[in-house]
């Protein structure tokens, strides 16, 4: 079927689509273009869309894409420091994790992130985002000891930090009230807090991927509370695994309500699940990790489902991949995500990518689809529109792996 769209699809106008859908379909994408929300029904028939009808579905996002946010695809140049893998919680959808007494166990020192702080600076970076495991014996005043640390010797530097199941880390071993924990990492310099550990706000699939991880309940309370005390954030949803369709409505429907209520999040960040070093995977728990076509459907559902209301959609090339990347970003998302210059939790996971993509090479990439690159800050204010191209753009032909499969182990995180 993937064979039949591409590369077709991506050469149709959305109104050249639109009429070739079933009646059901056009309905449905009729109410998205006039500004109308969809519902449950509607996100569930459009994600079982195929053949014409999933066409003009990818279209019609790309085309809400542009009246949304325009051609400009973004980018941040930023640096990923993923400060220690010792982790008690024991997911079974990571491979990142390791015991304290692990031969590979680390524990990176303040100094180290300091330095690589500054190292990302000097490269250009204008964000680091601080992600890792929970040791045991942690600090509760670790994390907001790191951030005084990093903002003392980079004061204009974004630190986009410290997932929900971190902040509840943190409140656990101080003590301290949820609120005043927040404020306290806001004083301390935290910026914005990346929308992690949300996997599917199921209580129910939670339970299969993480029993000892956040309720539903939690991580909403974590989010709101950051929200309203001005602490933006990014919302993730991750896919490939156990989850259904139905899963990935209602997890977007409860994220549009949040933000109808808080309007804290920057973008949606749809996180493909790295099946191959996974404890579930292996153990037959889950199917082996997202297909191309799922790709393209989370991505086009999350554009029309949170339109209005949530206005960037950002591919993880950490986990997709470039040609899989560039496809999403034409079929409704509009972000390329961060440069990384490193990054770890999704590489052992058994992601092929992660390491380093540079800002020509970001450019390079996004001109390959005719659009405009533009690097943004974390909140999403454009630094720059690179409008024609310039000698740093070369593309990166050599990271891009032959795809011979569409169960391709393309990658795990988010921001």
């Amino acid at each position: 079927m993937l064979k039949q769209l591409e590369p077709s699809w991506r050469e149709l106008t959305w109104e050249d689509a639109f009429p070739t859908a079933s009646p059901t379909i056009a309905r449905i994408l009729e109410k998205s273009l006039a500004g109308t929300d969809l519902n449950f029904d509607d996100g569930i028939t459009l994600s079982a869309a195929d053949g014409d009808d999933l066409a003009a579905f990818l279209k019609v996002a790309d085309e809400i894409r542009r009246r949304a946010v325009g051609d400009n695809i973004t980018y941040v140049v930023n640096r990923n420091l993923n400060f220690t893998n010792v982790c008690i919680v024991g997911c079974a959808f990571c491979g990142f994790s390791r015991g304290p007494n692990s031969p590979d166990a680390y524990f990176h020192s303040t100094e180290t992130l300091v330095a690589k702080s500054i190292e990302a600076v000097e490269s250009g970076a204008t964000e680091v985002c601080i992600q890792g495991g929970l040791p045991r014996d942690m600090d509760g005043r670790y994390y907001v000891n790191l951030l005084r640390a990093i903002k003392t010797r980079l004061p204009e530097l974004h630190v986009h930090a410290y997932s929900p199941m971190e902040i509840a880390y943190g409140v656990e071993k101080t003590g301290m009230s949820l609120r005043g924990y927040l404020l306290m990492l806001k004083e301390a310099g935290l910026g914005s807090v990346p929308g992690t550990a949300a996997e599917i706000l199921d209580d129910d699939v939670r339970q299969s991927l993480s029993p000892n991880k956040l309720k539903v309940k939690q991580w909403i309370e974590i989010i709101r509370t950051a929200h309203q005390l001005g602490i933006p954030s990014t919302s993730t949803m991750m896919y490939g695994h156990t989850e259904t369709p139905e899963h990935w409505v209602r997890h977007m429907l409860l994220l549009r309500n949040i933000q109808k209520e808080t309007g804290g999040f920057t973008e949606f960040v749809p996180l493909g699940f790295i099946h191959s070093q996974t404890r579930l995977f292996q153990k037959g728990g889950a199917r082996a990790g997202r297909s191309m076509r799922e790709d393209l459907v989370v991505h086009a559902l999350a554009r029309l489902m949170l339109h209005g209301y949530i206005r960037n959609i950002q591919v993880s090339w950490v986990k997709l991949g470039f040609d899989a990347s560039l496809a999403c970003l034409e079929a409704g998302a509009n972000d390329f995500s961060g440069t990384l210059m490193e990054e770890s939790i999704s590489k052992a996971a058994g992601a092929n990518f992660g390491e380093y993509v540079s800002p020509g090479e970001f450019r390079a990439l996004i001109r390959k689809i005719g659009r405009i690159p533009a690097e943004r800050t974390t909140t999403y204010e454009i630094r720059k529109v690179f409008e024609k191209a310039d000698s740093a753009e070369v593309f990166p032909v050599e990271k891009i792996p032959v795809m011979t499969s569409n169960r391709a182990p393309h990658a795990e995180i988010g921001y």
